[in-house]
């Protein structure tokens, strides 16, 4: 493992979670648990956010960036969000169902999908390979995958994986892989080609706490690169943050996770809890967002 360095911060509030950090073409994106979204400056955090904008649609949740020209997409427990761009968002909801639109024409729906979980959808994603493949995770238990160019929803799921236990994220890691981060900590890999008969795990990590040595995880990231992704797991105990590899066996057979290439965050929050980080690897610098309200830029010595 080696470390990073707070090099820069900002607070957003003593009272204040920040629950969500992106990076967009125009600066870093976060979300707040004041209601606000905050576009920042990732060269001069401590200068303050370039623009803050009041949400007043409900308690937001989650961020995503969707396009290359910053346009965002907030998730709140109703089904209201705003784009800083100006442009309708593709909408997903914390209600049982899903709801997608094109942001290319107008702000009606392109398709709602009712009955593909029993409850609250937790993530979204489409595809990197094939945009109308849509991945979901749901705290009913079960990642599904759908193919977005059929009609009838009754037809609409090309694959249902059941993790037994509420998901906290669902990422794909390949044109037909994905991971889901539950939110008991467990970790475990799928094959959702369509040739797969089931949607049994085909790698299972288990509780994360045990394996990394950690209280929680935040978070699991794709590499933009494709290479594979990042695990951000924390300890509050012991006021550490590190950042986890997560790529394909030299032998490619499977998944493992690189520990000793691992990056550590020394101090990170505090005994405050990390929502959320971002990297750019071509500047070596990770963003991180905290339950204490700072968000804080880590760089090599």
């Amino acid at each position: 493992m080696y470390s990073l360095n707070c090099a820069d911060g900002l607070s957003l509030g003593r009272d204040v979670y920040v629950l969500d950090i992106h990076r967009t073409s125009v600066g870093l994106a976060s979300i707040s648990s004041d209601q606000f979204l905050s576009v920042l400056d990732p060269a001069r955090l401590s200068a303050g956010p370039q623009r803050r904008l009041p949400t007043q649609h409900g308690n937001l949740t989650t961020l995503r960036v969707f396009d290359s020209n910053a346009s965002i997409e907030q998730n709140s427990k109703t089904t209201q969000h705003q784009s800083i761009s100006g442009k309708p968002p593709p909408c997903h909801s914390k209600l049982p169902s899903n709801n997608p639109r094109d942001v290319r024409s107008t702000p009606s729906s392109k398709a709602h999908y009712q009955e593909v979980h029993s409850d609250d959808v937790t993530d979204l994603s489409f595809n990197p390979s094939n945009p109308a493949l849509l991945l979901s995770g749901s705290t009913d238990g079960l990642v599904n995958v759908y193919d977005t160019r059929v009609a009838d929803e009754d037809d609409l799921t090309v694959q249902t994986c059941n993790v037994d236990a509420s998901i906290h994220r669902a990422a794909w890691l390949s044109a037909t892989e994905v991971a889901a981060l539950s939110h008991d900590e467990r970790c475990a890999l799928y094959d959702v080609s369509e040739e797969r008969a089931n949607g049994d795990a085909v790698q299972d990590f288990g509780d994360m706490r045990s394996v990394l040595g950690c209280q929680y995880v935040a978070d699991i990231t794709p590499k933009m690169d494709g290479s594979g992704a990042i695990l951000g797991a924390g300890a509050q105990d012991k006021q550490g943050f590190e950042l986890v590899f997560l790529a394909k066996n030299p032998n490619g057979e499977g998944w493992a996770l690189d520990r000793e290439n691992s990056v550590g965050l020394p101090g990170a929050h505090g005994e405050e809890i990390v929502r959320s980080f971002c990297f750019f690897d071509e500047a070596h610098v990770v963003y991180t967002a905290g339950e204490d309200g700072n968000v804080k830029a880590w760089r090599p010595n």
